[in-house]
């Protein structure tokens, strides 16, 4: 990554080990993806459905070089609201996988297509080698 991982929280104490595991999940990610330019997280609880326990949104912005920062976002949903916050970040770095496995995926499968277009036409010796 060119820049250092970013990690916010905002509506809940700053906690070293949900740090240290989503330090553990970026540099995953990194070497799924090497080519990250940057990996910005925001760890929020937000106020809305507070009667039913307290709710995680996780979001995740992965620079991608060339092209429009790829951003994940989890919420938990309303009859999940106990849902863990270890379990909220998870979904969130699951979710992320997902999204540049497919990234790579889509890049590599139009690289090996631009190349099959390069290659030049095979030339067909047409005299008779006896």
């Amino acid at each position: 990554m060119n820049t250092p991982l970013e990690i916010a929280f905002k509506g809940l104490d700053k906690s070293p080990a949900i740090e240290t595991k989503i330090t553990e999940r970026a540099a995953r990610l990194e070497k799924h993806f090497d080519r990250m330019t940057h990996c910005r997280v925001v760890v929020a609880a937000p106020h809305k459905h507070s009667h039913k326990g307290k709710t995680y949104e996780i979001k995740i912005d992965i620079g991608i070089p060339g092209g429009a920062p790829l951003i994940v976002t989890h919420e938990s949903a309303v009859g999940q609201a106990q849902e863990d916050l270890k379990i909220a970040l998870r979904d969130a770095f699951d979710a992320a996988d997902r999204r540049l496995t497919e990234l790579v995926e889509k890049k590599n499968g139009a690289a090996r297509a631009e190349r099959g277009r390069r290659k030049p036409a095979k030339l067909i010796d047409g005299s008779d080698d006896d």
